[in-house]
């Protein structure tokens, strides 16, 4: 019997139009759950081929481009954007030409805006004008989800409407912003259950406005009127109570829930123990507090740097923060983009609750990531790809069309350079404000190349976009990342490839640090205070392994005991050590 191998039966590509032919060779493609070497084949805006070169037959002129040393993944998708938004008697600057092109600078080729109607605006007239202003610009796709900043019969019958007939599956409620966006519990249950009701994703701003009004009259009555009020008026506590109330308020009406902009180690907990007590719940956190924190940022530039919630004090919040991205207590990244320039900020110096909120991010969030996630070895490159791209795509129902690189997926690809580096400043960035809160920051992972639909618009630096070159995308209701959590269908834990594909690559760093995974206990009983460490266990951190209390730390923690060893470690931890609750109220 011949034991001579098979010829490979090579696929012939026909070609139907001459543009948007590309030909990506010698790179490593990173998606999700696994990484393998393949070349990739694009034509007319989408993957034709994934595969080995004996495999496929490339004709002539088709543009060709080496990636021996760099990473093949797919374009980045940003799900909390906000261009040219109207606040405070100012307009966001960066509109939806300034803002996508520099999102595809940074590796970005999606964004989620936010339609937020005023108080008693329809919802579709407010969508119709996030349309207008967004169709003739886009340089890339996006998508929009719709604030809901009151509550009425007309309002639950628009929602119908936008899920039907207008391709949007998200809808965001606001627990602070107290006489402008703000809904009460009971509302919050009347939304969450229409809907459940629709198979759609509630979203929440989780911050206690009721509080932070209370904590704002005060501030300005003591004469606190400076930057430094917006952060007092909002602390830690303000933002975990609220993560707390709306977790138990959607899983009482069985609603999947996203939970939007989180930025303090104490809320990232709340919804990490949430998930493995079986909610449905989603967390995403912002570039501007993975970033950078407000340690040593002089009193006289904190206006620039006012958004809510607030990035924080603390030194290790940031670090905290990429940690509970590795473990899957949070599952996304955001940039919440709101730029105003300086003198728009300055309308509030003497005032802070005038103060535009927001800050720059789409254009760096994707260099930040992999900055201070992957150089600092605390997330793998298939990690990356999930809090930065797939999660997104999954979670509003437009995976494996977007966040991977597979046959039949649309061609936005990033050729990633891991090594290279770049600094980033005002003077360089692509985006439309005046400064920029990452300035002076030199960060490892640049985007050699950004494909759109197939379309180069990044090459080696030089960016070439097309105003309104983007679309909208629909994103269906029903997404079965979602709906088979809330059907029991499957656990909402990390995904186990990924999870098994990490676990098997830090075992060996874990038995050298003499790390140990404590044994598993559910967690999350409606109780805002988590569990104790036990005493016979062992609980060995990355990070310091001295035992000792970094006094850096977040201010606030859901539990004092898992407080004084600094960091958990980076693989996902199912549940932590048990023990009795030492209690926070």
């Amino acid at each position: 019997m011949s034991t001579s191998p098979k010829p490979v039966k090579k696929v012939p590509i026909h070609l139907q139009s001459a543009q948007n032919r590309v030909y990506i060779k010698n790179g490593e493609i990173v998606n999700h759950d696994k990484s393998f070497k393949a070349d990739v084949y694009i034509e007319d805006g989408i993957i034709k081929f994934v595969g080995p070169p004996s495999e496929i037959t490339i004709p002539g002129g088709v543009r060709i481009i080496d990636a021996a040393g760099r990473l093949i993944i797919p374009g980045g998708i940003d799900p909390h954007t906000h261009m040219q938004l109207p606040f405070g008697g100012a307009v966001a600057v960066d509109d939806f030409y300034h803002g996508t092109k520099a999102a595809i600078a940074g590796g970005t080729t999606m964004i989620i805006d936010f339609v937020l109607p005023n108080k008693h605006e329809s919802m579709i007239e407010a969508y119709d004008k996030w349309r207008s202003w967004a169709d003739p610009k886009v340089c890339c796709d996006y998508g929009l989800h719709v604030g809901i900043t009151w509550w009425s019969k007309s309002v639950s019958e628009e929602i119908g409407i936008l899920c039907k007939e207008l391709g949007v599956n998200s809808f965001k409620t606001f627990m602070a912003y107290k006489g402008l966006y703000q809904l009460n519990d009971a509302d919050l249950l009347d939304v969450f259950e229409r809907i459940r009701s629709l198979n759609a994703v509630a979203m929440v701003h989780a911050e206690n406005g009721d509080i932070i009004a209370k904590n704002t009259q005060r501030l300005l009555a003591e004469g606190i009127t400076g930057p430094e009020g917006h952060e007092l008026s909002r602390q830690e506590e303000v933002e975990a109570e609220a993560v707390h109330r709306a977790c138990i308020l959607a899983h009482q009406m069985k609603t999947p829930l996203y939970v939007s902009g989180l930025t303090s180690k104490s809320s990232a907990e709340l919804v990490g123990r949430a998930r493995r007590s079986g909610y449905c719940v989603f967390g995403e956190t912002l570039v501007g507090s993975l970033g950078r924190s407000m340690n040593g940022v002089r009193m006289a530039d904190r206006i620039y740097y006012v958004t809510s919630p607030p990035i924080r004090e603390s030194a290790e919040t940031p670090r905290q923060l990429m940690k509970s991205l590795a473990y899957d207590d949070l599952q996304l990244t955001g940039s919440d983009n709101c730029t105003f320039n300086k003198e728009h900020k300055a309308k509030g110096l003497n005032d802070f609750t005038k103060i535009p909120n927001g800050v720059n991010g789409v254009e760096d969030r994707m260099s930040l990531v992999w900055e201070k996630g992957v150089h600092a070895g605390l997330l793998d490159p298939c990690r990356f790809v999930a809090v930065t791209s797939t999660n997104a795509a999954k979670i509003f129902n437009i995976y494996p069309q977007k966040g991977r690189i597979a046959v039949g997926s649309d061609a936005d690809v990033v050729i990633w350079n891991p090594n290279a580096t770049r600094t980033i400043s005002k003077d360089t960035h692509h985006q439309a404000c005046d400064f920029n809160i990452f300035e002076g920051m030199t960060v490892h992972g640049v985007p050699e190349f950004v494909l759109v639909h197939g379309r180069i618009c990044v090459e080696n630096g030089l960016v070439r976009v097309a105003e309104g070159f983007g679309r909208f995308v629909p994103t269906p209701v029903r997404p079965p990342f979602v709906y088979d959590i809330i059907e029991g269908k499957v656990k909402p834990t990390a995904d186990e490839q990924h999870e098994e594909k990490m676990n098997g690559n830090m075992a060996k760093k874990f038995a050298e640090l003499d790390i140990q995974i404590p044994p598993e206990e559910p967690i999350f009983d409606g109780n805002l205070a988590g569990p104790a460490i036990s005493p016979t266990s062992t609980h060995t951190m990355l990070g310091r392994v001295d035992g000792k209390r970094d006094m850096q730390e977040s201010s606030f923690s859901i539990s004092e005991e898992l407080d004084r060893s600094s960091v958990r470690a980076c693989i996902r931890v199912k549940n932590p050590p048990g023990g009795k609750s030492s209690g926070f109220w």
